[in-house]
């Protein structure tokens, strides 16, 4: 209780801020590897699957003596606001309901082999008609060429002399 005495500050009453730490004594038996008792971490809010649910449901009513109630809710952890809801869950079946997963439904794997292969094949159409207009592109060239080159279809310029 010498503590107490430090102007006021300290002691076993003194109030701290939020994740305000306490200074280590020198000489304290409390290494840097063990935690500070004093920061708590953020507490996970607990999550029931509804097997879990549907079969303390069955055991509280099965329970007939007194006191069985409060022995399974004790070794459970559980309150009875807890059974109440449950209860309530139960008869609305919305039991069903919270036993499926989470989030987006995973998409069906035909479905998605469906559209990776109609991308496929609209990549490969747009390959096709950029062929064709080169194969045709390639064709007129060739005509034309064939055109200017044949013997007696050029005029010949008259030659500049000098």
């Amino acid at each position: 209780m010498l503590d107490t005495r430090l102007n006021g500050t300290g002691g076993h009453g003194a109030q701290r801020a939020v994740g305000e730490r306490s200074e280590v004594a020198p000489g304290s038996d409390r290494g840097l590897d063990t935690p500070d008792p004093e920061l708590i971490e953020r507490p996970k809010r607990r999550r029931f699957t509804a097997e879990y649910k549907l079969r303390i449901l069955r055991a509280a009513d099965a329970c007939s003596k007194s006191g069985e109630m409060g022995a399974l809710l004790r070794r459970e952890g559980l309150y009875t606001s807890h059974l109440s809801d449950w209860r309530r869950q139960r008869d609305e079946g919305a039991l069903t309901a919270l036993d499926r997963p989470r989030g987006r439904r995973r998409p069906n794997p035909l479905e998605t082999e469906n559209a990776e292969l109609r991308r496929r094949l609209e990549r490969a159409e747009a390959d096709l008609a950029k062929a064709r207009k080169v194969i045709e592109v390639q064709g007129n060239v060739s005509a034309l060429l064939g055109e200017l080159l044949a013997p007696g279809s050029a005029k010949t310029a008259p030659k500049r002399g000098r």
